[in-house]
């Protein structure tokens, strides 16, 4: 079985070192008694949880699956329920929310780090009370008071979880096409009535009640995205006292069977008539939503991160106790039949691959959430909307790039394993089958891609890029006379330089010829996405070259991992810019019929 453990000192360097949160969060009202003793604390009391709970059910899940019974219930996997409610009584959904409705209110820069570890040990469970907290975080920012009296309170608890319900038979992506319909009643209410699909932990036994989000169709509705509203769904209905009431017509109709993530219920869900109540303004639901399905590719990213470092974890340990051949410079362990596999420099390349994509994710991605932090909660209105604008260029490469990174890296990791890694009992395939659904939900990598470069880039003649752009200028500006980040700071000049010329002329291609732009995305996506990582990597260089005396082996490895991403991984970019600038006649030129 595989084994996980909370990799808090590289936590703790990113939140307290790289970041430097606690002296921002005093200057915070809501975060100013947040110190570092509280956070590590934090983090420490969830580790224990995710290694001694969550990780022991992971294959359990994995084996076992969701069972639909006779009645059409839902059967989590043994442990799943008891687990939950460990959960529940730990107070973690709490975490992030607001008081007012029960909550902690601590900054989601904690929260995600904890679902960072709920990921590593058990991603198909953690993805319970992660959409939850999605389904809060939309009603709290679109419901009607009545919605959040009635909702938060349970929601933030744990007593009821959250789902999203957008993708049905015929329209995935294009929600456009949807055909879900709400038609209004006398009494303020609606009645919804669809089929939607692959809608993850849309029926289980875990909490007393289940509330659904739903995107549907009003009477008369312009056609395409802009007729689309959003709706509450409870699975019950809730009495006059606030809890479960009168079971909604709502239905599982039936769990699909997926290539991972087995341990959580995918459903088809059946709304036959079901009472639900308006989120937000009529055709307006995609606004609302997008609340919940940015929280969602955050989330994306975070179980990816999660499982490259699960991954990484156990593909290094057996790298240093498996035994196979010697070291091609000679014996390394000569009392023993053979060397430990370490010592091959392809074992090497693999489980240093895993590791800096693992430190890179962790960087970029408590980067982004502690900026959501800090967009929450300014003042300033231009701040805040620059804070948001750097948010929203990232959060498509934060889903996408760490998403491709983990299925190679889980991969790599498997490979390490040799034949022991595709066999069930060692865990390391499932990691692979579990990671390949993150690069295709919550929007496909392709459309992340498409969004990046199509709106967050070309789309405002490139001022969020430049603003990030700005950000990397600065660090160059202070740091480019001290010869012993020239290697770190040489390569991050020329990749920006790079992606400053390629965006131009995608820019100038896409005036001409919109397929240039569809051609070109998922190639300029990885290119920024590397831009990100040279730039963060960097700046944890510079954190270690300043500590290198201290006789701490950790920025010792700190290091070699920032020099292996700049030899190794950063080089992936030329091969990427050239397929980006290739762009799509040889694409287009074959006749659909002709494939």
């Amino acid at each position: 079985m595989p084994t996980y453990a909370a990799p808090l000192r590289d936590m703790q360097f990113v939140m307290h070192e790289l970041l430097e949160v606690e002296n921002t969060f005093k200057e915070i009202p809501q975060y100013a008694e947040i110190d570092k003793e509280t956070i590590n604390q934090v983090l420490e009391e969830a580790g224990k949880f995710c290694s001694e709970i969550l990780l022991p059910l992971n294959q359990v899940g994995d084996k076992e699956g969701c069972q639909r019974l006779d009645d059409g219930a839902i059967k989590t996997p043994t442990g799943f329920k008891d687990a939950y409610q460990q959960f529940v009584e730990g107070g973690w959904p709490a975490l992030a929310c607001d008081a007012k409705y029960g909550g902690q209110a601590l900054p989601q820069l904690i929260n995600s780090a904890v679902y960072e570890m709920m990921n590593s040990a058990n991603q198909a469970w953690t993805m319970y009370p992660g959409l939850s907290h999605g389904a809060y975080e939309c009603l709290h920012a679109h419901g009607t008071e009545y919605q959040k009296n009635t909702y938060l309170e349970k929601l933030v608890s744990g007593q009821w979880t959250g789902t999203m319900c957008l993708t049905e038979p015929h329209c995935g992506t294009d929600l456009g096409i949807l055909k879900t319909k709400a038609e209004p009643l006398d009494d303020g209410a609606y009645r919804i009535t669809g089929t939607k699909i692959f809608i993850s932990s849309g029926d289980h036994d875990l909490s007393e009640n289940i509330v659904h989000l739903v995107l549907a169709r009003l009477p008369n509705a312009p056609e395409g995205s802009k007729g689309i509203s959003l709706f509450v769904v409870p699975k019950f209905l809730p009495d006059e006292a606030g809890g479960p009431g009168v079971k909604n017509q709502v239905t599982c109709g039936a769990l699909e069977h997926k290539m991972g993530i087995h341990g959580n219920a995918t459903c088809v869900m059946n709304f036959d008539g079901s009472i639900g109540t308006l989120v937000g303004e009529p055709h307006k639901g995609l606004n609302a939503m997008f609340v919940m399905m940015n929280a969602a590719r955050l989330g994306v990213g975070m179980q990816s991160l999660g499982l490259t470092e699960v991954a990484y974890q156990n593909s290094r340990v057996y790298a240093k106790e498996r035994l196979q051949m010697r070291s091609l410079k000679g014996a390394q362990y000569p009392n023993q039949v053979a060397d430990p596999i370490i010592v091959h420099p392809d074992v090497r390349r693999m489980l240093l691959t895993q590791r800096a994509y693992a430190e890179g994710a962790r960087a970029f991605a408590y980067w982004v959430a502690f900026m959501i932090d800090l967009e929450q909660s300014e003042t300033n209105q231009k701040k805040k909307e620059e804070i948001g604008d750097m948010v929203a260029l990232l959060t498509p490469i934060i889903k996408a790039f760490i998403t491709d990174n983990a299925f190679l890296a889980t991969n790599e990791g498997m490979q390490v394993f040799g034949g022991h890694g595709y066999i069930a009992e060692w865990g390391m395939e499932q990691f692979v089958r579990d990671a390949r659904i993150n690069m295709i939900y919550e929007g496909t990598n392709t459309i992340q891609s498409l969004d990046l470069l199509g709106r967050k880039v070309l789309g405002d003649m490139g001022s969020k890029l430049k603003r990030f752009g700005k950000l990397v200028e600065q660090f160059v500006e202070a740091e480019g006379g001290r010869k012993d980040m020239a290697e770190f700071i040489d390569p991050l000049v020329d990749i920006g330089e790079k992606v400053k010329k390629l965006t131009m002329e995608l820019g100038m291609k896409a005036m001409t010829n919109k397929n240039e732009v569809g051609a070109a995305a998922v190639p300029y996506l990885r290119v920024v996405g590397h831009f990100v990582y040279a730039f963060l990597f960097a700046k944890m260089a510079k954190i270690s070259l300043d500590k290198k005396d201290s006789g701490d082996d950790f920025y010792k490895a700190k290091l070699a991992t920032a020099r292996f991403y700049f030899a190794k991984l950063l080089p992936e970019t030329a091969y990427q810019i050239r397929v980006a600038r290739s762009g799509s006649e040889s694409l287009m030129a074959l006749d659909a019929e002709l494939f």
